[in-house]
């Protein structure tokens, strides 16, 4: 894994808002007084999702709030790549590029990507968005798919091909409400055109061949 770094500009300062400090409240409450670095991975989140990135600042917040050398909060922070260390657009894009996804047309999204938005981590030029190539995501039944994450969560968005997903950028870049999950006729990830849930055919045995049985008389279904 590549090495992750804290962006070279940071913010003066860092303070938890209210909406974030009940949620605080929320996790500390899980744990003892002398467990509760147990919760700096949710802190760090509830950060992220406040700001849409984890600053040095907040970093250094958390561990102060939890009673931790601040490098201990800077390994977690820098060691999964779920937290963005540097500023991002409003809305994430994280392209799956695993093989699943590769296969069905992943390297298509990312070309939208790459013209609409530009290079990785970097932030679009009207601040909406921002792009990166992430691991399965575990919807390769649906491939190929992304991960939206912004102010209204985080969500998957499935089936897509290029053109529809230059549509789904251009609602996002006109703050048009968007539709989550599959991106075709599916409803989840059942397949596409079958009829195993609706035809008995295929499931009460009237398509059995009928066979001998060893010392028997007569066929058995």
């Amino acid at each position: 894994m590549s090495v992750r770094r804290l962006a070279k500009e940071q913010p003066e300062s860092f303070a938890f808002n209210k909406k974030s400090e009940d949620e605080i409240k929320f996790w500390l409450g899980k744990y003892p007084d002398d467990k509760k670095a147990s919760a700096v991975i949710p802190m760090l989140w509830i950060a992220q999702k406040q700001e849409g990135w984890v600053s040095e600042p907040a970093i250094r917040d958390i561990a102060d709030r939890l009673s931790m050398p601040y490098i201990r909060v800077f390994e977690v922070a820098t060691f999964y790549t779920m937290f963005n260390l540097a500023p991002v657009g409003e809305n994430l894009v994280q392209v799956c590029g695993t093989t699943p996804c590769m296969l069905r047309g992943s390297e298509d999204l990312m070309s939208v990507c790459k013209k609409r938005i530009g290079k990785q981590h970097e932030v679009s030029e009207d601040g909406k968005f921002t792009w990166v190539e992430v691991e399965c995501m575990g919807a390769c039944a649906n491939a190929p798919m992304i991960q939206l994450a912004n102010k209204d969560g985080d969500h998957y968005i499935e089936d897509l091909d290029a053109e529809k997903f230059e549509k789904l950028l251009d609602d996002l870049a006109a703050g048009k409400k968007v539709e989550y999950g599959p991106q075709s006729e599916r409803n989840a990830s059942e397949p596409h055109g079958t009829k195993v849930l609706s035809d008995p055919s295929l499931y009460d045995g009237s398509r059995a061949k009928k066979i001998k049985l060893p010392n028997t008389e007569k066929a058995e279904g």
